[in-house]
């Protein structure tokens, strides 16, 4: 707005007699003008307007308000204008406040450059010689801040002596402070996310590790299932062909004795026999025929009971089959929840530490990350619960395994006491050493005399041995990620035992400690199992079931002939 020239007629604030005033177009300062080095200012910058027109009315000085000063002095884009007032009222003087910045100061010399070129500066205030009615403007600098007057105590009350120097030093501190604290805080974040990248990829490989497990259980899954189909294919196979040669064995016998009987009639037609010698020997036949007649009704019910047991294992194995693939797909939903779980809290943890002009943006993905995070996690509950079932129903049928086999052990203990003979599928103590080896190593040392008794004297000393706790000649390795115990080859006792004995007893030994060392390291006494001998393993239950009915059929052919 230009300043135009006071009219003694108007009331206004006097303007300057000058033509419109253009502030030229300027880019705000990177560094403050250059000044005086020791010239100090008042700051916040702060400009000094004199000789506002006053007049008395109600025993008082009034003049205009600062506001309409400030709309005056608007192109030196002043803050606020303060009338200076006293007791007398308006003192006639206005402080003009300008901004803190660079900027600020540019405006207030701007100002100051002003009045000076119209002749109202502070110089031309102080050398005036007539009474005018023009404002006089400057900065406040030093001697004004350390007057007297009201413009004085203005200025030392709101503002402060600084120099330029001062003020870009303190900015220039301020700036490198602030640049200090945040190159610590990207450090920091930059840590954080270098931690959170850490973990996620630790996770995501964790992740992986027991994809690739789960992958490789699934096959060893499939291979066993398809073992076990070929196993009862084949098992089912013999059985029928058992059958068969049964009934073919079974209607040869028939029809031999149909010739008997027919030789037999035709021997008493031809010759004169005793008849009483005739009919004994026919009552004999006839009671051979019905024990063939009540052999083969057995033998159809043993084929009716041996078809519902392989229907029954064929169930039971498809419920077993149907088992172990549900527990595969919650096992494989688990997993892919606990990934994405994973997932979605290294993508909350990364967008917490983001920010900027997509803050809302960002909160909004956040909430919705949240929200699936949520539903996710209530899904792997779910997923908890079910597998929760499913373990304690696999547990109940662990029990129920459990006591079967102790069953089988218990039965095939009975069944085997007392039999010769090689034995396939039987009960073995694990943990016991194999008396043979000690006996042809004593028989070799001793002489046929002194071996058995030096065998059992041997094999006994070495079984306390291996129950002994404080004896524990075991080592641990590791292979292909796992670590196990395996036998220290260079334990004194058993360096002695080889050397003494041979390397066929040493073996014996090995073999019994660790067995005791797999069933029953703690408790030290030897576990009944059952064992396939002729594959020198554990036995499964299906393999002893197997041999029962074996064992079975063949006791009932025995009595049958």
């Amino acid at each position: 707005m230009d300043i135009s020239e006071k009219s003694n007629e108007d009331a206004s604030l006097p303007k300057c007699p000058s033509p419109s005033l253009q502030l030229a177009v300027f880019q705000p300062p990177s560094a403050p003008p250059p000044r005086d080095e020791d010239e100090k200012f008042v700051w916040p910058w702060k400009g000094i307007v004199v000789n506002v027109p006053t007049e008395f009315k109600d025993g008082r000085h009034v003049g205009e308000s600062g506001n309409r000063l400030k709309e005056q002095l608007s192109r030196f884009k002043p803050l606020r204008v303060h009338p200076l007032w006293n007791y007398k009222g308006h003192t006639g003087n206005c402080i003009v406040e300008f901004s803190k910045d660079w900027n600020g100061f540019k405006d207030a010399m701007s100002f100051e450059s002003h009045f000076e070129s119209e002749g109202l500066g502070k110089k031309d205030w102080q050398e005036r010689k007539v009474k005018t009615y023009e404002l006089y403007a400057w900065i406040a600098r030093e001697d004004d801040y350390n007057g007297v007057g009201p413009i004085a105590d203005h200025l030392r009350k709101y503002g402060d002596l600084k120099t330029v120097n001062d003020l870009t030093f303190e900015e220039s501190r301020k700036n490198e402070k602030l640049v200090a604290n945040l190159a610590n805080e990207i450090e920091a974040k930059e840590r954080h996310m270098q931690e959170l990248e850490c973990k996620y990829n630790e996770t995501t490989s964790s992740i992986n590790d027991k994809m690739a497990e789960r992958e490789q259980l699934f096959i060893f899954y499939n291979e066993e299932i398809n073992k076990m189909q070929q196993l009862n294919r084949e098992h089912s196979r013999r059985i029928i062909e058992e059958n068969q040669s049964l009934k073919s064995e079974l209607e040869h016998k028939r029809k031999e004795l149909d010739k008997r009987s027919q030789h037999l009639n035709r021997m008493a037609r031809q010759k004169n026999i005793d008849s009483r010698k005739l009919e004994e020997e026919k009552q004999r036949n006839a009671v051979k025929n019905n024990s063939l007649e009540l052999a083969e009704k057995e033998q159809k019910k043993a084929d009716e009971n041996v078809l519902k047991l392989i229907e029954g294992h064929k169930k039971e194995k498809e419920k077993a089959l149907e088992k172990i693939l549900q527990l595969e797909k919650q096992l494989d939903a688990k997993q892919k929840l606990e990934l994405e779980i994973q997932q979605l809290k290294g993508q909350l943890q990364v967008m917490q530490h983001m920010g900027g002009e997509e803050d809302s943006i960002m909160q909004q993905k956040m909430e919705e990350l949240t929200g699936e995070l949520k539903e996710k996690i209530e899904e792997m509950e779910d997923i908890d619960a079910l597998n929760q079932t499913l373990v304690v129903k696999e547990r109940k049928s662990n029990d129920e395994l459990q006591e079967a086999r102790k069953e089988l052990i218990s039965g095939l203990t009975s069944l085997q006491t007392g039999r010769a003979g090689r034995v396939f599928i039987g009960i073995k103590r694990m943990g016991e050493i194999d008396e043979k080896p000690f006996q042809v190593a004593c028989r070799q040392k001793f002489g046929l005399g002194d071996a058995e008794c030096q065998a059992a004297l041997l094999s006994t000393k070495w079984q306390n041995e291996i129950k002994n706790p404080n004896w524990h000649p075991f080592k641990i390795i590791t292979e292909g990620g796992k670590s196990q115990e395996v036998i220290r080859e260079d334990d004194e006792k058993l360096m002695a035992l080889r050397s003494e004995l041979g390397e066929n007893v040493y073996e014996a030994v090995k073999t019994a400690l660790l067995e005791l060392n797999e069933y029953n390291a703690s408790g030290g006494y030897t576990i009944a199992e059952l064992w396939n001998y002729k594959e020198e393993r554990k036995a499964t239950l299906k393999e002893v079931v197997q041999y029962i009915l074996r064992q079975w059929k063949t006791l009932k052919r025995k009595r049958g002939t």
